[in-house]
């Protein structure tokens, strides 16, 4: 005679989750981006429009992604400096309409964590909110039944639930709830939603976002879920002549009015987004021609990163089922191509960020050879290449292969990796080659910079004696100073290079420093220069413990 089967007992309730820490929320972003990877395919097929514009679950995505990466290594375990550092790569990282929104999100979310050590229910709550809010005002034409609109009730609902509980498992449940049915009636707000019978794609992305946080909350395993239910075929859209161009670029420069420069853009073009602050402006626009926004943003500052996508050829390419032809680049637009060197990986993904055609590992004790920037100039699609060796013992190699290429190859010589990218950061894919080595230059030179690295032998010079094994500081190359304590000659460095009168103060740590001894120094060096910006970088550079630039 077979008993009769226990019945499994019901899992226990999980006690109430007061607040989470740093640690927890970057654990929390990498579950929801894990979620929404298994989702982005999904995400991607709601979009119907006759343009995919790169598809909305692929930008959230690669927006989250950078996100990540600025975090993935950090052993922060303050909320603020996490979800600082969460936004700061979101921003850089955004593509699209959808991954611009996500990173403005995520901008007003950190904003409001800035002075918190953990996270918890109110503020959560507080922080939903200021991320729908900052949305909101970087949208030129907010229209609802998008994005925008999920993230709002998921905000309010947010509040609602923090009015009555602490557990911050439960204020997140209900925010996915509210997430939920906002995306479900996002067709009934927006009439092109409703016609193609499909929910708001970047709507759908956020729910799944917040889906990859909450079951990080309880524990529950990252499996694909079918998306089967809400999935929807492809409508058939018939071709139309005439979209115009995606054009999307950053703007770099001081003091830069946004909101002008928001105003100005929406008026030259639709489905403006326009976001940044006073150092950093993000441009996304649709336009008939791509000329005009261009030389507009090279009118009020110094414009990087310019991706020109041509929406007809991306449709026709989309409905044949094809790869979609790779991004145009500023390079390609004004057939001039760059080539720099750069050590340490961090320091690539700087001069990537700027847009430049090839780099070339090498530094000091590692110089390239004339062979290597010969290979690499030859590499670059464009006749005409800019080359930055960024090392004084490079420029005679660099100017060897300038020599040896068939191409116009000319040389801007910056002896520091600091100078490298202000002169990057100078380059106006607008301006002829001439016009360009010019303001390269010029702003190489405007650059100081101060290098802090170990001596490897004992020597007098310029009247400074250094044992071997001591700190040393090179200011533009030239012994300045040595020190027992290395940020005690730094700031010593700073001192003498009158950092007061600097702007912008850059750290760029090397691969012998940590993250938190970086932002150690980087807080001393706040607190003796309250009126400069300074900034952290993980350069990865070898031998050098910081590469710091005055601007």
């Amino acid at each position: 005679m077979t008993s009769p089967q226990t019945p499994t007992p019901a899992p226990e309730p999980k006690p109430p989750l007061q607040s989470i820490g740093g640690q927890e929320i970057k654990q929390l972003f990498a579950a929801s981006t894990a979620w929404l990877e298994r989702h982005a395919a999904y995400v991607n097929s709601l979009n119907v429009f006759p343009v995919p514009d790169g598809d909305s679950g692929t930008n959230m995505l690669l927006t989250m992604q950078a996100a990540m990466r600025e975090v993935n290594t950090s052993p922060e375990h303050s909320a603020g400096a996490i979800s600082k550092a969460l936004s700061h790569g979101a921003l850089l990282g955004a593509r699209g309409n959808s991954g611009v929104i996500l990173s403005q999100i995520i901008r007003g979310f950190a904003r409001a964590l800035e002075k918190k050590d953990t996270l918890g229910s109110h503020d959560f709550a507080a922080a939903m909110v200021e991320g729908a809010r900052t949305a909101y005002k970087g949208v030129v034409k907010p229209v609802e039944g998008t994005i925008l609109t999920v993230c709002r009730e998921s905000a309010d609902a947010a509040t609602r639930a923090a009015a009555q509980s602490d557990d911050l498992r439960s204020v997140l449940a209900q925010t996915v709830e509210a997430a939920r049915a906002a995306v479900v009636k996002t067709p009934l707000l927006l009439p092109v939603l409703r016609e193609a019978g499909v929910v708001d794609a970047g709507g759908q992305g956020l729910l799944v976002i917040l889906e990859g946080a909450l079951k990080y909350l309880n524990g529950e395993p990252m499996e694909l879920a079918a998306a089967g239910a809400g999935a929807q075929a492809l409508e058939q859209i018939t071709r139309e002549e005439g979209w115009g161009f995606d054009i999307q670029f950053h703007i770099r420069g001081k003091d830069l009015a946004v909101d002008a420069i928001r105003d100005q853009i929406a008026s030259m073009g639709e489905s403006a987004l326009i976001v940044g602050d006073s150092a950093l402006v993000k441009v996304h626009v649709h336009a008939p021609t791509p000329g005009a926004i261009l030389d507009y943003g090279c009118s009020v500052g110094v414009i990087t990163n310019v991706i020109v996508e041509n929406m007809q050829e991306q449709y026709i390419d989309f409905m044949a089922g094809q790869t979609a032809r790779p991004p145009v680049t500023a390079d390609e637009i004004v057939g001039i191509g760059t080539v720099t060197v750069a050590p340490g990986a961090g320091l690539a993904r700087v001069f990537e960020s700027l847009g430049v055609g090839k780099i070339v590992a090498g530094g000091q004790t590692m110089n390239p050879s004339t062979e290597d920037l010969l290979k690499a100039i030859d590499a670059v699609k464009s006749q005409h290449v800019i080359v930055l060796p960024n090392n004084k013992n490079i420029i005679p190699a660099a100017e060897q292969a300038r020599k040896l290429s068939k191409k116009d190859v000319a040389l801007v010589p910056t002896k520091t990796i600091p100078q490298g990218i202000a002169a990057l950061l100078a380059f106006n894919f607008q301006s002829d080659l001439e016009t360009n080595l010019k303001a390269m230059d010029r702003a190489a030179k405007h650059i100081r910079t101060l290098e802090i690295t170990t001596a490897t032998r004992s020597v007098t010079l310029d009247g400074i004696q250094v044992a071997e094994g001591q700190f040393i500081g090179l200011i533009d190359d030239n012994l300045a100073g040595a020190g027992e304590d290395r940020a005690a000659l730094t700031l010593q460095m700073l001192e003498e290079m009158r950092a007061a009168e600097s702007e912008i103060i850059t750290l760029y740590y090397g691969e012998t420093v940590s993250a938190r001894d970086a932002e150690a120094l980087a807080e001393q060096i706040r607190k003796v220069y309250a009126s400069q910006e300074v900034e952290v970088v993980n350069g990865s550079q070898p031998h050098y413990h910081y590469i710091i630039s005055l601007e």
